[in-house]
């Protein structure tokens, strides 16, 4: 009740003025019958009374609905044959579904999140076990070995950083215009140590000159996960490892391409799944199905386009498309 006489506090005022003014009006014209007059301003009072009871018995249970605090998330309906009841009713419906789907999308990346911790803990465990026993061998220490191992632990940290990091993107992203080639040529230091233990080799042939609008922290990472993907899935073959840039239309494109062990055609629209790691990941056991997923996610947050091709026995190349970047960097 307190709710509905609040509300509609101004409409009685403006009755009482609109009513006032013609009763002036009416006496300043020279009609002199107060009593008449008076009479015509109960009749509109009573008609507006009547009105405003008539609106209150409709709208009662919508008042006392939003004068009554929920009791939980799904105490939510209004129940009023009225139009605005159901108009309200309806905005909260759409507005819980909205609720429930982005409560829902927050579990989801939630239980990925963990699904991920505890594959990636364990992954970590591998270089661990393989560091101590070759301390506990004593006089038959092997740096690179030790090498070897700790290089697959800065990569798990790195990526386990990365992601961790996906979740505030838009406070630690920067645009610049980068070099291609610079952070191409950097990507491959980062990971020499696993291209000469793998037994394949880098080929930079992306020209000097191509510039791309992109952040170089988060591509430096996208490359290096890239590059990651083709020596694990190249290891071995003594063959190369590609990075090329070519420009088309307005568009530049930044292509990876391995003579790897290539990817079943049936895997292929999978590939950016999160843990989707298909018939290869069972091959490699070291695959978390977290790599791609991951480049994905940062590929569209920069608004660049990715692709694959994958041929088994072939190879594979991974296609990221810079929109509108231009070549040069003036």
């Amino acid at each position: 009740m307190r709710l509905f006489i609040r509300e509609h506090v101004p409409l009685i005022g403006f009755t009482m003025i609109q009513l006032l003014l013609v009763l002036l009006v009416v006496w300043f014209d020279g009609y002199q019958q107060i009593g008449t007059a008076l009479y015509a301003m109960f009749l509109g009072l009573f008609v507006h009374l009547a009105y405003l009871i008539y609106r209150y018995v409709t709208h009662r249970r919508l008042y006392e609905r939003l004068s009554r605090p929920l009791a939980s998330i799904h105490d939510g309906g209004i129940t009023a044959d009225t139009p605005l009841g159901h108009a309200v009713d309806s905005l909260l419906e759409k507005q819980y579904g909205y609720y429930q789907q982005q409560l829902k999308t927050w579990e989801r990346k939630q239980q990925e999140h963990l699904t991920f911790m505890n594959q990636w803990v364990h992954q970590m465990k591998t270089p661990l076990s393989v560091i101590e026993l070759i301390i506990q061998d004593g006089e038959d220490i092997d740096p690179t070995s030790i090498s070897e191992e700790t290089d697959r632990l800065r990569q798990g940290l790195e990526m386990v950083l990365y992601m961790s990091r996906l979740g505030t993107f838009a406070q630690d992203f920067h645009v610049d215009r980068v070099s291609l080639h610079a952070v191409v040529k950097e990507a491959i230091r980062d990971n020499k140590g696993f291209f000469i233990r793998s037994y394949v080799y880098p080929e930079n042939v992306v020209p000097e000159e191509v510039f791309v609008e992109t952040d170089a922290k988060w591509l430096r990472f996208v490359i290096y996960q890239l590059l990651s993907n083709a020596i694990k899935y190249s290891a071995g073959s003594r063959e190369k490892v590609t990075i090329s840039a070519y420009t088309e239309g307005r568009s530049v494109f930044l292509e990876v391409t391995d003579r790897g062990a290539g990817i079943p055609k049936q895997d292929l629209s999978r590939v950016f799944r999160a843990f989707y790691t298909g018939e290869n990941g069972r091959a490699y056991r070291e695959s978390t199905g977290m790599g791609l997923y991951l480049v994905k996610e940062v590929v569209d947050k920069l608004h660049h386009n990715i692709s694959l091709e994958s041929t088994v026995g072939v190879g594979t190349t991974v296609r990221i498309e810079f929109p509108y970047a231009g070549t040069r960097a003036d």
